[in-house]
């Protein structure tokens, strides 16, 4: 294949793509570059330098964890430096002292203390923390501010007192409707230790697949996962490794609903009729369990006992969500069940089973946690409610004295723009009216990844570096809120994360290596590097619904281009600069560039796109981001001539970008909204 040279603005759009900052404003050069912003920060001048002398040693109190923690704190240094340190610094002389106060809890407890203090002078460093977990967090800081600087790798002088906002802070991952293996988990957790989250949230049983050994009741992952299961070893050895990085493990089971791959072994559990088979669609489904049975609570008393042998955390998640009760209403013995016992509808069932099952969770000593639905008057105080419905319904369960955290705003499958994830908190608008004793009974939040469009090699570039973002909402003052301030540092972060196997960019690119067949596929590159998903369940209709199942392949450009553009992102920025007079001659000419480019790279493109099925689907798009380029060329000429276009013109072009700006091939070019504020501009001409 012909190879083509990289112009200049080629290679600034290349660099975007990767999540680079064009530039950087003057407020956040005197922002760490880090992500969770600290809670306090004093900053000082100077630098520490770190070089082949470096040495750490810990001091007081000390446990294999703290020792595994140096050492993965020695590799992702050497990693990020080039310099060996994972093996010579234990043998210089310290020049970082790590010291601990004493043990953090034999299983890490919600609440438990996460401060820590880390004092960066010219001349050595110190971290202290009461326990191993604020140890932890005080590490993967240091991490994030090593830095390039012409003496060598530096941090800067500063002084850290930190500890977190809220102290839920957690990551859903849905492994039902797409099994993830323990590598995947394992390089989540690894991100979430660098980030400072808490909390892993194992969403294990859903319609599409059991997903957890039961050695009790073995037909559960022996007929409901296609073989694709954690045994119990894998489960264990999961959650020590999430352990040792300050993370617990809290395991769902969703009840009575999602079920069907529970009924494919024990069909005797269910409400109808069957057969059943695990489910390939998705959406809300019908299956549901029988409350009115003694033998469901029989079954559920030996199944939960054994998870809560194997999941150590004091939590348990029974799930709860969406039952439309269609198995219910058909089955005439539920139908007299309930009427004999005054249950009025299927809401008022549901909370007899949940009441049922709570008491089972409580009698194996745990908390038991779940979704809005769960919810009744009635329902015990210490019940964790997992708010999809909002912060309203949030605000609801705390004013009836149940603690809970908020999830809806932070569903990462669902394509959204970072500054909304970001923007949103648990304490929002639902919370205004609180009083502090229903304040506090806000824990903080989970972000959630369902699997419907993710598997395990685009799971990646769909959670990272996003979830960042929601860390620090999760962790820092509820008042850091500077959303130019966050683009920025996260792209920082996201580079940041490569050295923790998070090269999401890396895991796209192989994807557009595919399904090009080119080793190095520019043009491809450049346009996908400006298309987005559609937000929302958008892409479910798109898709044609129930026709999508759980064995599509996710091998097309919807499925490897980022939730957000940030080179779409960046070009909007610079366009409502222009529009309003205030951009510089630089921003004039890197606007210009990047419309050449895009306008140019339908020529070469094409060509690519015909070679494959897969890429077929795109020619059109492509040739919409042509058109769209030219329209936004037009208009910068107009404007910088202050020449006002033609108005039919202006109308045409309008029109052209509307069509432009909706979903082709369930992709949207994100060029075409900021070529349209373009247009607009030259009404003023």
């Amino acid at each position: 294949m012909k190879r083509v040279s990289l112009p200049c603005s080629l290679l600034l759009i290349l660099a975007c793509a990767f999540g680079f900052p064009m530039h950087l404003t003057a407020q956040a050069q005197t922002t760490l570059p880090i992500m969770p912003l600290p809670s306090h920060v004093v900053q000082g001048q100077g630098q520490f330098t770190i070089d082949g002398n470096f040495g750490i040693a810990l001091q007081g109190y000390t446990e294999p964890r703290l020792q595994r923690a140096q050492q993965r704190f020695l590799m992702t240094l050497s990693r990020e430096t080039g310099i060996p340190l994972w093996r010579e610094a234990q043998f210089n002389r310290p020049s970082f002292v790590v010291k601990t106060g004493g043990a953090g809890d034999a299983v890490q407890q919600l609440g438990e203390d996460e401060s820590y203090r880390l004092e960066i002078s010219a001349n050595g460093v110190k971290l202290t923390a009461p326990n191993p977990l604020g140890i932890l967090h005080g590490l993967q800081t240091f991490l994030q501010l090593v830095r390039t600087t012409p003496q060598g790798f530096s941090v800067p002088v500063v002084t850290i007192d930190d500890q977190p906002r809220f102290p839920w802070r957690g990551l859903m991952i849905d492994v039902s409707r797409h099994f993830m293996p323990v590598p995947v988990i394992e390089r989540d957790l690894d991100g979430m230790e660098a980030v400072k989250l808490n909390v892993f949230h194992w969403h294990l049983s859903d319609d599409q697949g059991f997903r957890a050994e039961s050695l009790k009741s073995p037909l559960l992952q022996g007929k409901g996962s296609d073989g694709l299961y954690y045994t119990q070893t894998q489960i264990r050895e999961v959650i020590e490794y999430a352990r040792d990085r300050g993370i617990r493990v809290v395991p769902e089971f969703d009840m009575p609903c999602h079920t069907t791959s529970w009924f494919v072994g024990y069909p005797e559990l269910a409400s109808g009729k069957g057969p059943y088979q695990i489910a390939r669609r998705y959406g809300v489904l019908d299956a549901a369990m029988d409350p009115t049975k003694d033998s469901t609570y029989k079954f559920l008393n030996t199944f939960i006992g054994e998870m809560a042998d194997l999941f150590p955390d004091p939590y348990f998640h029974i799930g709860g969500d969406e039952c439309n009760g269609k198995e219910w209403n058909a089955n005439p013995q539920i139908q007299a069940f309930m009427r004999a016992h005054g249950l009025r509808d299927n809401a008022a069932l549901q909370a007899y089973f949940t009441a049922k099952v709570q008491k089972i969770v409580a009698a194996h000593h745990k908390i038991m946690e779940g979704w809005d639905e769960v919810l009744q008057p009635e329902t015990p105080k210490d019940v964790v409610i997992q708010s999809w419905r909002g912060s309203t319904a949030l605000a609801e369960a705390a004013r009836q004295g149940n603690r809970g955290m908020l999830s809806t705003p932070y569903y990462l499958n669902l394509d959204r723009p970072t500054s909304y994830y970001y923007l949103a908190d648990p304490l929002g608008d639902g919370a205004a009216s609180l009083n502090a004793e229903q304040t506090a009974r806000i824990l903080g939040g989970e972000a959630c990844m369902w699997s419907e469009y993710v598997d395990p090699e685009t799971i990646n570039s769909q959670i990272w570096p996003y979830l960042a973002a929601i860390a620090e909402r999760f962790w820092s003052p509820q008042n850091v809120r500077d959303v130019a301030s966050m683009y920025q540092r996260l792209a920082i972060v996201s580079w940041k994360l490569n050295y923790y196997g998070l090269d999401s960019q890396a895991d796209v690119n192989v994807m557009l290596q595919r399904m090009s067949g080119d080793p190095d596929p520019v043009p491809l590159k450049v346009f996908a590097a400006v298309m987005q998903p559609p937000a929302g369940y958008k892409r479910y209709d798109l898709e044609g619904g129930p026709s999508y199942t759980t064995f599509t392949p996710l091998n097309r450009l919807v499925d490897a281009a980022f939730p957000e553009s940030e080179t779409a992102r960046q070009f909007n920025e610079l366009v409502k600069l222009i529009a309003s007079g205030q951009a510089t001659p630089e921003q004039w000419r890197q606007a210009r560039q990047w419309l050449t480019l895009w306008r140019d790279n339908d020529a070469r493109l094409q060509p690519l796109l015909v070679q494959s099925k897969i890429t077929e689907e795109l020619v059109p798009l492509s040739q919409g981001l042509n058109q769209v380029a030219a329209i936004g060329l037009q208009a910068l000429d107009d404007l910088e001539n202050n020449r006002a276009m033609d108005t039919d013109t202006r109308a045409q072009n309008l029109s052209a970008l509307k069509t432009a700006a909706k979903p082709q091939a369930v992709l949207i070019d994100m060029v075409a909204p900021s070529v349209e504020l373009l247009v607009e501009a030259t009404k003023t001409q």
